[in-house]
């Protein structure tokens, strides 16, 4: 792997950039794409709000990107929309309005900014086991979302899982396998973003690519604060985010461990505090600017992982992109025009390896002792088995089944509680 420190040509940097800003856009975009159909937003205001969502996504990716005295988990990671806010988005708008939704955002990103530092405390409660598990999980729990794209993106389209896409993806896949296998230095590098490319020419000569998104859309587009609607707050919507963010604060701490550990570096409680204290950041502006609340992706560990360079100079190539596309829509449009096949097979390349990257973890803790293979072993279960069959808290409040359906959540509270009660109190909470 590359230097953490050792700079890159620029035009190395900017392709892997570009590399990261397609593994995270179509997860980012779905987001703003998802709760503005559902409250019925005019094309004009979807169009802002997805042009604007991603300029916001590369000022939030900033944030994390630079160390100062508050802010900054100074790793190479990005952040987008997150995806467990839609549906509280949807029925907050739905109920008390557009502007319930901002200021419930606003309110939910000054808390987690307030209580960083006490978040960061527990750090001591996530030894290899729980970071294992919790990694693992995450890279597991992904892989539904790679199959679904390559079926086409929509389960409930007569067309889903129809040969074209099938193929598509398995093109893909087996473009970028090649090229890893095959390839050296930074053509191996940018493997993922090859595969996408060709991908989509494959898909083009099928008849399965279409321009339209990118002659209808502006040239320019200047993000406003609160363009959509001014805040409103409700103490009911402001809770509901605020757990919202909470369950995205234990995503991004899995994150942090995962590129942590891909990077050699051990992280501290300061470290913690400024990366959750940048998300708290994140999220009040995408209140500010009518967008949705940010987290942490990890979907970008993968292209971290598979690159071999992890250095932070990509990502800052990809915050820049994004500002960009997001000023510039048309050329933001072009991203959109990616068939859901081709990123799902490049999706099942890079989600796998997560997954794998938890598996690794796991396989330097000892096994043998009982409380660990069981605290592993009934996590693991615990996450994908609730996010397969989430009917089984049904009965559980609305809030609580907001938190507890969440398979990474639930890996992660089942393997603290596990480890605490079958390892101890760690020594150093």
């Amino acid at each position: 792997m590359e230097h953490l420190n050792k700079p890159l040509p620029k035009m190395q940097a900017l392709l892997l950039g570009l590399q990261h800003v397609l593994a995270m856009y179509a997860g980012s975009i779905l987001v703003p794409l998802l709760v503005g159909t559902a409250l019925h937003f005019s094309p004009k205001q979807l169009a802002y709000l997805i042009s604007v969502d991603i300029f916001c996504t590369g000022i939030a990716t900033l944030l994390q990107l630079k160390k100062t005295p508050l802010t900054g988990i100074a790793l190479p990671v990005v952040l987008g929309s997150s995806i467990q806010a839609v549906s509280p988005l949807i029925n907050i708008g739905t109920n008390l309005g557009w502007g319930a939704m901002y200021g419930a955002t606003i309110v939910a990103g000054l808390f987690v900014f307030v209580i960083a530092g006490s978040f960061a405390r527990l750090r001591a409660f996530f030894p290899p086991v729980v970071t294992g598990s919790l990694i693992t999980v995450i890279g597991l729990s992904l892989i539904p979302v790679a199959l679904q794209n390559w079926g086409g993106g929509n389960q409930k389209a007569a067309d889903f899982g129809a040969w074209q896409p099938l193929l598509i993806g398995l093109v893909t896949i087996v473009i970028t396998l090649c090229l890893m296998k095959v390839a050296t230095g930074f053509l191996k590098a940018i493997a993922v973003l090859v595969g996408i490319v060709l991908g989509t020419l494959f898909a083009a000569l099928l008849g399965q690519v279409s321009l339209t998104p990118v002659s209808q859309a502006s040239w320019f587009h200047l993000p406003q604060p609160f363009f959509l609607g001014t805040p409103t707050f409700s103490w009911s919507a402001s809770l509901t985010m605020i757990v919202i963010v909470l369950t995205a604060m234990v995503e991004a701490t899995g994150v942090y461990f995962a590129l942590a550990d891909l990077t050699g570096q051990t992280l501290s409680k300061a470290d913690l505090a400024r990366g959750y204290r940048a998300e708290g950041l994140a999220v009040m502006l995408s209140g500010l600017f009518n967008t949705f609340p940010y987290s942490t992706f990890s979907q970008n560990v993968a292209v971290v992982r598979l690159s071999g360079v992890k250095s932070k100079q990509p990502i800052y190539y990809a915050a820049c992109l994004l500002m960009l596309l997001g000023l510039l829509p048309k050329f933001g449009a072009l991203a959109t025009v990616i068939p859901a096949a081709v990123l799902g097979g490049a999706m099942m390349v890079m989600f796998s390896t997560i997954a794998i990257q938890g598996i690794q973890i796991l396989g330097k803790v000892d096994l043998n002792q009982q409380g660990q293979l069981l605290t592993a072993a009934l996590s693991i279960g615990a996450g994908l088995g609730i996010g397969a069959v989430p009917q089984l808290l049904q009965e559980l409040p609305n809030t609580l089944q907001l938190i507890m359906t969440n398979g990474v959540v639930m890996t992660t509270i089942v393997a603290v509680i596990l480890n605490l009660l079958l390892t101890g109190w760690p020594k150093k909470a």
